[in-house]
């Protein structure tokens, strides 16, 4: 009976739906139990935003497999190239479709990282838990955008001199333009490349083959911008007289593709990754 009497005095003690506030108005018990909830922080979107840039760049900078599988590609497509291309002859000019060959190795570099970045996220179960915490789906694409965009443009700064030096240089129909033409249209070309070909991933990393699916779907979507800047580093590279203004022309077809493909993969993002 003692232990019954303590409890009922702990029962007494305790404040009850009815207690009136200190200002002396009564206090809802409903107000009691979620009041705690308004001192949480509400994390607006470019926090989100920064949040998932950084868990990218830090988890690479772990372990390297993206950077470093990009990196000795695009070295072993240059060396291919090389000795493919030392067996054509003096007669060969290849300044005519150095713009081809770069981008080439851009292209195909590129759709190896973007593969990988949504693969080891699918496979350790990251992709589904960032579609259970409370992050907006634009927040997400962007993110996965500039780290591919970042990634995707080490790999160039050092592939670009290389194949400059090494297959360019040398060539008697170069008339190289200012570096930083060249500079820009890679730049409008990687971001169109990080975009849509984030977007693309995305739709292909649940499918079966990968792989194929990405490249099935990436060159055909690709092809637009893909004709527009290599039209504009041909200009730079080795254009003719009044080359500048079909520089460009070119940049700009690129721009406007940049601009309307992600526009549209903003607006189709939430709804890929709901399927």
């Amino acid at each position: 009976m003692p232990e019954l009497r303590d409890d009922f005095r702990r029962k007494d003690s305790l404040p009850s739906a009815d207690a009136k506030h200190p200002a002396g108005g009564r206090r809802p018990f409903r107000e009691q139990s979620v009041s705690s909830m308004d001192v949480l922080p509400k994390i607006n979107s470019w926090r989100q935003f920064r949040a998932l840039l950084r868990k990218d760049i830090v988890m690479e900078l772990r372990t390297k497999e993206m950077i470093t599988s990009m990196g000795l590609y695009a070295l072993l497509v240059l060396v291919i190239y090389y000795v493919a291309l030392s067996q054509a002859g003096d007669n060969f000019d290849v300044g005519r479709i150095a713009a081809g060959l770069l981008l080439l190795v851009i292209v195909f570099t590129s759709m190896l990282g973007l593969n990988r970045s949504l693969v080891h996220e699918q496979d350790q179960g990251q992709l589904e838990a960032l579609l259970l915490s409370p992050v907006d789906r634009p927040i997400i694409f962007f993110a996965k955008a500039l780290t591919n965009l970042l990634f995707l443009g080490l790999v160039e700064l050092v592939v670009t001199p290389i194949f400059l030096l090494f297959f360019v240089a040398r060539s008697e129909s170069v008339q190289f333009g200012p570096a930083w033409m060249l500079v820009l249209a890679l730049l409008v070309g990687s971001i169109g490349i990080a975009g849509v070909g984030t977007l693309l991933a995305t739709m292909s990393v649940n499918t079966k083959g990968k792989d194929f699916v990405l490249a099935v779907l990436f060159i055909p979507v690709m092809y637009p911008l893909l004709m527009a800047i290599i039209a504009a580093l041909s200009a730079v590279i080795a254009g003719p007289l009044g080359w500048q203004t079909g520089y460009w022309q070119m940049l700009a077809v690129a721009v406007g593709y940049d601009v309307i493909m992600l526009t549209a993969a903003f607006g189709l993002y939430e709804f890929i990754l709901s399927v």
